[in-house]
């Protein structure tokens, strides 16, 4: 991940309600866990029917956490112009925020690299814009530097369930495949 040779590394996924944000924070979770990482964990969010603001983080450590809630992001993800402004004030300068520009028109403003990639209009290509978090999540684990996408593989194996395994897997890879476009630009 990006930062993650330093003692801490915070993670915020962001969006509307319903974006499956908890299952991406599920999935790093684990894998993060796998890598023999400490992890902590917390959500916030508003009625999914009003399409309020939603958010899961992720505090992953070498050993037990400081503080177990996030004060300096390194990787967030925005899915929606309602979580566009949440993190603001909590994002380090070298951080990594990737936005989806189709239902983000305004993303945070910093000194930070945004990333902009078509993540849900990828989801709807595979047949589901409720896969756009699987396609986010193969973005983030192909731009991170020290966590392996087996492991992040596994855990969305061990996740998901067994009548979309096969979307989500065509979802994880299509992120990375995304990622790896950017890596080469």
């Amino acid at each position: 991940m990006t930062g993650m040779n330093r003692k801490n590394h915070e993670m915020r996924f962001s969006g509307a309600g319903g974006q499956g944000l908890q299952l991406c924070a599920k999935i790093f979770s684990r894998a993060l866990t796998g890598e023999g990482y400490h992890v902590s964990m917390s959500q916030s969010y508003e009625p999914t029917s009003r399409g309020g603001l939603s958010r899961a983080d992720i505090v992953a450590c070498d050993g037990a956490p400081d503080y177990p809630l996030t004060t300096e992001l390194d990787t967030v993800l925005i899915l929606d112009q309602a979580a566009a402004n949440a993190s603001d004030g909590i994002i380090r300068d070298d951080a990594m925020v990737i936005v989806d520009p189709r239902r983000t028109k305004n993303p945070p403003q910093g000194n930070f690299k945004i990333i902009e990639l078509p993540l849900s209009e990828t989801a709807i290509s595979l047949g589901s814009e409720r896969v756009t978090n699987v396609v986010a999540t193969g973005v983030i684990a192909e731009l991170s530097a020290d966590i392996e996408l087996s492991i992040v593989e596994q855990a969305l194996r061990a996740i998901s369930p067994k009548k979309f395994i096969n979307l989500n897997m065509d979802a994880l890879q299509a992120g990375v495949d995304l990622a790896r476009r950017v890596k080469s630009a």
